[in-house]
């Protein structure tokens, strides 16, 4: 029995063997070499490939103007300027811009030939240079277009509006052309600081970012203005032109061609004398157009028919005429008051004129105008216009 385990044991030890000689000669041994070679070298090209595929600023553009890499070395300046700038030496020179813009007096100096002059336009050149070179500066490290680039920022395209208005003046320097429209985008420089100060920015954002919620508020603003403008077009179009006008009898009966067609102080239109019609109920007549005065003031009436207008009465040396008071017709002229910016003739002028009474500069004037022409109520409109206004 020990002898039958024995020959066993050694039978299943040969199997065992056999089976893993024929294991072993089943793949080649180049083969598997190769293959444990591929695995040893598979992860080290993955690792470089993926260090020089990794820009050095992963959040800007790996490639601007179609060949220039991060790594390049004009971008790589630039980049590092860029993503490393000197807030201090920018806000100091934004400073200077708004000192030599608040120094500058062109109404003394049209030509610019004084010595003061020459120096402060010689800064402005400077500083002009100094935002030219910072643009570019910027559009070779982010690139032109697109979402990450330079114009992809609400204020870098402010500062290229600036810019690119600075050079329209200095190319058009010299060729008769008017440059004061361009010359007022200068005004613009200072809001520059906004992008440089985070703070700032952030505050202007959020101001920005809340306009759009005003849009109930100026929806109401406009339902204001159209209401009382259509109150105001429906009650007193046309009344602002009534003057007190001499009828064609009697300037033809006492030859006063001469005279003004309708009566007019001596402040002209700047403060008119309007009238109401006697359909109206106005504060104004025409009965109550005051006097002439000719040194004195003129209490006769008009000589006899056929005799110009010599001035004082022959029958008294002491008083005159009144031809003020042949200015009994009042009807509608031609003109409304503050040269025709003043009116309820249509909605637009109406809504010039709500507009000023809301700014409350002038409009007790307007109101005595109206007053005046149409009823003494009417001053309820403008106090409930100034009160709906304020709340």
């Amino acid at each position: 029995m020990k002898l039958d385990i024995d020959l066993f044991d050694e039978s299943d030890n040969e199997e065992i063997g056999d089976d893993e000689e024929k294991s072993s000669t089943w793949i080649p041994v180049h083969e598997s070499s190769q293959a444990q070679g591929s695995r040893a070298r598979d992860p080290t090209p993955d690792l470089v490939s993926d260090e020089e595929e990794q820009p050095p600023y992963p959040a800007l553009a790996p490639v601007v103007f179609f060949c220039i890499k991060q790594t390049t070395r004009p971008r790589s300046w630039c980049l590092r300027m860029v993503c490393n700038p000197y807030p201090l030496t920018i806000m100091l020179v934004i400073l200077l811009n708004c000192v030599t813009l608040g120094m500058f007096q062109p109404c003394e100096d049209l030509k610019c030939q004084s010595e003061w002059c020459v120096v402060l336009q010689a800064f402005d050149d400077c500083i002009f240079a100094f935002f030219a070179v910072e643009m570019v500066i910027k559009m070779i490290a982010l690139g032109i277009f697109g979402s990450k680039c330079y114009l992809g920022d609400t204020w870098n395209r402010l500062d290229f509006f600036i810019v690119m208005a600075g050079m329209m003046e200095y190319s058009l320097d010299g060729h008769n052309a008017s440059l004061s429209a361009i010359r007022t985008v200068r005004v613009l420089r200072p809001l520059r600081a906004i992008n440089r100060v985070p703070s700032m920015r952030i505050l202007v954002t959020l101001l920005l970012d809340t306009l759009p919620m005003l849009g109930n508020v100026l929806l109401l603003c406009f339902f204001v203005f159209f209401i009382f403008g259509i109150v105001g077009v429906q009650l007193w179009a046309g009344l602002l032109r009534n003057r007190c006008f001499m009828p064609d009898n009697e300037k033809a009966l006492y030859n006063l061609s001469h005279m003004s067609p309708y009566y007019m102080n001596e402040e002209g239109e700047d403060n008119p004398f309007i009238c109401s019609t006697n359909k109206e109920n106005g504060m104004l007549r025409c009965s109550q157009v005051p006097p002439l005065k000719e040194g004195v003031e003129c209490t006769l009436n008009a000589s006899p028919p056929g005799h110009a207008y010599s001035g004082l009465d022959g029958t008294s040396n002491s008083s005159c005429v009144n031809w003020n008071q042949y200015y009994s017709e009042c009807k509608p002229g031609e003109l409304n008051p503050h040269k025709g910016a003043v009116n309820f003739d249509n909605i637009g002028y109406a809504w010039i004129a709500i507009f000023q009474v809301i700014t409350l500069e002038g409009w007790v004037d307007i109101m005595y105008y109206v007053m005046d022409a149409h009823s003494f109520y009417n001053f309820i409109y403008f106090i409930l216009l100034i009160i709906v206004s304020i709340l």
